[in-house]
Order: C-alpha cells, then sequence, then structure tokens
C-alpha cells in the first residue's frame, strides 16, 4: 500500500512518461474549515484522470470540468484560490465559509518527479523548491520538522516518511499494522530476532530488522516523531526495549496484551529504575476500545489511538481499553490481547 503523496507522484511519472500534459495540485494555505490540509495533494491528467485529494470531492469536480472543457494551457506554476465569498463556498462545498489556496503546477520532464520519486524509494525525507515564476525545481535533504513554505517567489514542499514506527514482532497483527501505517506516511521497521516470524514477512515498503528489540531501539535514536509498538507477547523481547523506548523522546509507546499481562509488565518495568513519569507513558494494554476482533480491527484500534496522541487529541479512560473493559467486564482479569 503506497502513501497518498506516492500514489499521486507515480502517477504523475507514469503520465510524464507516456508524454501527457498533466498538472500537480497542492494545497498551500487554508482559512476556515477545510476538508484537506497544508500539503495535501492530487495530480489530472490532460483527460480529465484525477488521483489524490485538495478537496474531498468539491473543488476536484470544477477542476476536472476546466481541464475537459479548455485542457492544460499553464506553461508556468499558477496560485488559485477558491471560497472567497459565501457563493464561492457554497457552490464548492466548503464548509463555514472556508477558504483554500492551490498551487497548480504543469508538469514535464523538468519537474523532476522521477528523481523526486528515487529519493523516496530510499526512505529519504525531500524537500522539493518549486520556483513560481520560472517552474524551475530544486531537491534537497529535509529536515524532520520541516513543513511546507511559500513565498512570493517559491513553493517548498516536504515529501517523505515524516513519522517513524518501530513495531516489535512480524506476526499477522504487525502485517496489518504495517500495511495500514505505511499508507499514513509512516517510516516502519519491523524488528523479530526469531527466524520462524521474520522469514514470512513480505510487507512493501518496511524495513526489517533481525537484530534484538532494544538494540534497534537505541540504534534508531527515536525523537518525537517516533513510535514504538511492542506486539510479541514474549517479555524476553519486549520489555527491555520497552525500558529503552520510554527513556526516550518518543512520543508514542504501547504493548499488547491483557489487562492483568499489562499489570505484571509494569511492575516488571519498575525493576529497571524507571521513573514514574516514564512509566505513565505505556500505553497498555494497547489501542482504543471499539470492540475489535480480528487482526485487522486490532491494528485499527492500535493506530486510531497512536493518531490521536500524535495530533494531540485528549482521550478520556471512557475509550481507551483497560478502562472501558473494566466497565463492561468489572469481574474479568485477563483477556487475548487486552484490545478492544
Amino acid at each position: 500500500m503506497d502513501s497518498i503523496d506516492l500514489e499521486v507522484l507515480k502517477a504523475c511519472r507514469q503520465w510524464i512518461d507516456a508524454g501527457l500534459r498533466c498538472e500537480l495540485v497542492t494545497v498551500i494555505r487554508t482559512w476556515g474549515s477545510s476538508p484537506r490540509p497544508q500539503g495535501a495533494t492530487l495530480a489530472i491528467c490532460q483527460d480529465g484522470s484525477v488521483i489524490g485529494s485538495v478537496s474531498g470531492g468539491c473543488i476536484e469536480d470544477d477542476l476536472i470540468e476546466r481541464v475537459r472543457r479548455e485542457g492544460i494551457t499553464r506553461t508556468v506554476p499558477e496560485i488559485v484560490t477558491y471560497g472567497i465569498t459565501s457563493d464561492q463556498a457554497a457552490r464548492f462545498g466548503l464548509p463555514c465559509g472556508g477558504t483554500i489556496e492551490l498551487a497548480i503546477e504543469p508538469l514535464s520532464a523538468r519537474s523532476r518527479i522521477a528523481e523526486l520519486l528515487q529519493c523516496l524509494e530510499r526512505n529519504e525525507l525531500t524537500a522539493r523548491r518549486l520556483d513560481l515564476a520560472s517552474g524551475e525545481v530544486q531537491l534537497a535533504r529535509a529536515d524532520a520538522g520541516q513543513q511546507l513554505q511559500i513565498s512570493e517567489r517559491a513553493m517548498t514542499a516536504v515529501y517523505g516518511p515524516r513519522w517513524r514506527l518501530l513495531i516489535i514482532g512480524a506476526g499477522q497483527l504487525s502485517r496489518f499494522l504495517a500495511q495500514i501505517a505505511v499508507g499514513m506516511d509512516f517510516r516502519v521497521t519491523v524488528c523479530d530476532p526469531r527466524e520462524e516470524y521474520r522469514d514470512g514477512w513480505q510487507v512493501p515498503g518496511t524495513e526489517m530488522s533481525h537484530e534484538m528489540p532494544d538494540d534497534v531501539v537505541t540504534a534508531m535514536r527515536l525523537d518525537s516523531r517516533s513510535a514504538v509498538v511492542a506486539l510479541t507477547h514474549d517479555p524476553k523481547l519486549d520489555d527491555l526495549a520497552l525500558m529503552e523506548a520510554l527513556k526516550s523522546a518518543a512520543f508514542y509507546v504501547g504493548a499488547i496484551g491483557s489487562r492483568s499481562n499489562n499489570a505484571k509488565r509494569r511492575e516488571r518495568l519498575k525493576s529497571f529504575d524507571l521513573s514514574d513519569a516514564q512509566l505513565a507513558r505505556l500505553h497498555g494494554p494497547v489501542g482504543l476500545y471499539i470492540g475489535s476482533k480480528t487482526p485487522a480491527e486490532i491494528a485499527i484500534s492500535i493506530l486510531a489511538e497512536l493518531t490521536a496522541v500524535k495530533n494531540g487529541v485528549f482521550l478520556s479512560d471512557e475509550v481507551r481499553v483497560e478502562k472501558a473493559k473494566a466497565k463492561l467486564q468489572p469481574d474479568a482479569t485477563a483477556s487475548t490481547c487486552g484490545i478492544g
């Protein structure tokens, strides 16, 4: 599964290679309520084919209509604004009078889309600077915290995996978790020293490590854009890695297990000289309570909690697995995975 950015860029490369006219559309500013964030992209071909989204469908319809009626005639980038008036907001479906500003760039071989994709295939976070007057493009390494920048002269957009996820364990649940995370623009590393699990790992776009998990955590130098999820059920693999992760700047550290096993895990981790504040950072039982049963549903539960934490969304105890299950099953102390 490719991320939306990759799908858009790969479509652009195919159209350019086929000699078709096409444009890359990027959200550069929004005011009020907007369905898509800054940096969202869309590619449109001369026949009206579209990949990606900049508004959830309403503005796309207008872009497609214009291309089918007038063709693609731009030779240099253009900044276009939708939704300034209440009539436009109503016409284009922008809620609450929202306004969206787009950069529309005609593409050609000089747009360096193929080179950009090569950088992304090497998992390089890449800044693409577009000269708004000439259409000339420059590529450079980007910093992890770098965001889209726009001025009168240029737009610099950032492409690549801006967030990292380390999954400990290469079982079935890990495969679903990794597949979805790749589609969410995470750079996913899976660690499992057990030969019987790692040999069957086949998830495109992920990295596999055969080292011990705690060594991998240390080597990755986890920062505030990193997350760790332990899924092996094996304390010999999970505990030391969780200890290192909880001491790091990782924004999210979680572990699978029942409520009973989670309590035992916390007791074990206390012996590793973790502070109460560090131990409180552990999300376990991992995930949100959504009634999940299958590995795919459990993966969604985990990523829902991880995403909420990443986006700074407050989660009440009622939606967390431990508290929710305690209410529904007050006498139960264990479950298969401890997932909602």
